[in-house]
């Protein structure tokens, strides 16, 4: 990478907390931010999967950790936030990927559906912002990116709580970034179209309902987590040091049909 390039999206010797980062979106921008020189923190539900994303941007020469923690328990995530101040200092980056995507039929949600949505997409972004976004604005430098989603701009496939979380995210963001700004925090949101992705298996499992989301693409095909690599080193470097408050989507032009 050219002197230039490095000044413009190099990530040396700053530390990204990635929630998600196991699979799908998390772990492509997860290794995204790595390769652009982060110290990468991710954490995951599931022990298994996270320790083997680990080992895997670690083969790729990452510097990469993991925290371990069901973000939709309060408790468990307040216990990580402090694991990862006390291994690896207070973070430069947090990008919010982890999601729960239970959309069943508006008449069938129910109240567990709608509080452990609403926990683990909304009120875990809102925690771990409240505890790293101060800190970075003490410093005078600071990324959050949250993953959001069509569905809190547009209604379909049962959005529900999923989409009311989203939309509560994507107003999260302004409210974050109406904060923190001024003291050099950045605070943007990513909007996938339709991705490909462990989250999203039941709409792939339907060949024809993948077939038209597809077809509704400007690009011709649905999403890849590999298409998210670009956004977040852009949203997470200082080529971004203006951008806050936006909704980028990386959707292959989807909403714009």
């Amino acid at each position: 990478m050219s002197t230039y390039l490095e000044e413009l999206f190099g990530l040396g010797g700053l530390t990204a907390v990635v929630t998600g980062g196991s699979s799908g979106i998390g772990r492509a921008m997860a290794g995204a931010l790595g390769r652009a020189g982060a110290r990468i923190v991710l954490v995951a539900r599931r022990p298994g999967p996270l320790a083997e994303s680990a080992g895997e941007l670690a083969a790729d020469g990452v510097r990469v950790g993991a925290v371990a923690a069901d973000l939709a328990d309060r408790a468990a995530l307040t216990a990580a936030a402090a694991a990862i101040v006390a291994e690896y200092g207070h973070p430069d980056v947090l990008v919010n990927a982890a999601a729960v995507n239970r959309r069943p039929p508006m008449d069938e949600l129910t109240d567990d559906d709608w509080d452990v949505t609403l926990a683990a997409n909304l009120t875990a972004p809102f925690l771990l912002g409240q505890r790293f976004g101060p800190a970075m604005a003490a410093r005078g430098h600071g990324r959050i990116i949250n993953v959001v989603s069509q569905q809190a701009f547009r209604a379909y496939g049962n959005s529900g709580a999923y989409g009311v979380a989203k939309a509560g995210l994507v107003a999260l963001t302004r409210s974050q970034a109406e904060a923190w700004s001024a003291r050099g925090v950045c605070c943007n949101a990513v909007a996938p179209g339709v991705v490909h992705t462990p989250l999203t298996e039941p709409v792939f499992a339907d060949p024809v309902k993948a077939a038209e989301h597809a077809r509704r693409a400007m690009i011709g095909r649905n999403g890849v987590p590999a298409d998210f690599a670009g956004c977040a080193v852009y949203l997470a470097s200082s080529a971004s040091a203006a951008v806050t408050g936006q909704t980028l989507f990386v959707d292959g032009g989807y909403s714009a049909t």
